[in-house]
């Protein structure tokens, strides 16, 4: 008789979209064990049943893949341990899953080193933002040795509505920053809607009803004029990171001498909105850099 193994999944980085991800995994009955460097971010994945541990080095230890969902590249180094002859934590048996977003060029090297310690690598970036997050909706892209990158579906399961494979590594992160480019440049564009119907004195409530019931509404875009209408700056998807985003596109983009006229316009606008003071509030706050134009 067979005996069925339990893969045991660790989770690192409980920021606005890792908490309610992870959430997602313990409620479906996930054997997760979670770490993050802010400790007091852990509270409600104990509460809903995730073991949590004292150090990332313990996550390894006791997990058959891990996932991260951390900030940054400096982040997934320091977690990591990564040094320049390897790791210092022990990554030989493990998938590390990287669900973040870095830059390409990072995580091929990233993944290359990995293997090279004896671990497995996939890269699992995903499309949404909180509220998809915390409902399980969001859709991820998969890259990798394909037989690691099926493995690894499955556990995705309870976070995302719909998976895509997409080649070897960096493939998913390129997938991501080319819809990243859309949603990025759609989002500027109805806040620069919102905002010349705003300065010719509509009424904003009758151009959010057009708008959502014509043939340009989507869910991020009824979700975002919302937002605008309503003046809801509460962060589903942070200025911040949307800047970072920029600032990743336009890398990977002139890394391939390919042209970004629409991007690099709102990198600019995004730049601008973070220097006025909104870098943790919603994306929409792009519409502050708008008002701050002149014709």
């Amino acid at each position: 008789m067979a005996v069925e193994t339990v893969t045991k999944v660790g989770f690192i980085g409980l920021g606005l979209m890792g908490e309610p991800m992870a959430l997602n995994l313990a409620r479906a009955g996930t054997l997760l064990t979670v770490w993050n460097r802010t400790a007091g971010r852990t509270g409600s994945l104990k509460a809903a049943g995730a073991q949590v541990a004292g150090s990332a080095a313990e996550v390894f230890d006791e997990c058959d893949t891990v996932i991260l969902m951390l900030a940054d590249e400096p982040a997934m180094d320091a977690v990591l341990e990564r040094q320049p002859t390897g790791f210092g934590l022990d990554i030989a048996g493990r998938t590390v899953v990287h669900m973040g977003t870095t830059s390409p060029t990072y995580s091929k090297r990233l993944g290359m080193d990995i293997e090279a310690a004896g671990g497995r690598y996939v890269e699992a970036p995903v499309s949404g933002s909180r509220e998809p997050a915390r409902n399980g909706r969001l859709v991820a892209m998969l890259a990798g040795e394909a037989e690691a990158a099926a493995a690894v579906e499955p556990l995705l399961a309870p976070m995302c509505r719909q998976t895509q494979y997409c080649g070897p590594v960096p493939g998913a992160l390129l997938m991501k920053l080319s819809i990243n480019l859309f949603l990025i440049t759609m989002v500027t564009g109805l806040a620069e809607a919102a905002h010349f119907a705003e300065r010719h004195g509509l009424d904003m409530e009758g151009f959010l009803a057009v708008h959502d019931a014509g043939p340009m509404a989507s869910d991020v875009s009824r979700t975002k004029l919302h937002k605008i209408v309503t003046g809801d700056l509460a962060a589903q998807a942070a200025t911040g990171d949307v800047l970072k985003n920029n600032r990743l596109i336009f890398e990977a983009a002139r890394e391939a001498g390919v042209p970004t006229p629409l991007l690099d316009a709102c990198y600019a606008l995004f730049g601008t909105t973070v220097q006025l003071g909104h870098g943790g509030s919603d994306m929409v706050s792009v519409l502050e850099a708008i008002r701050s134009l002149k014709a």
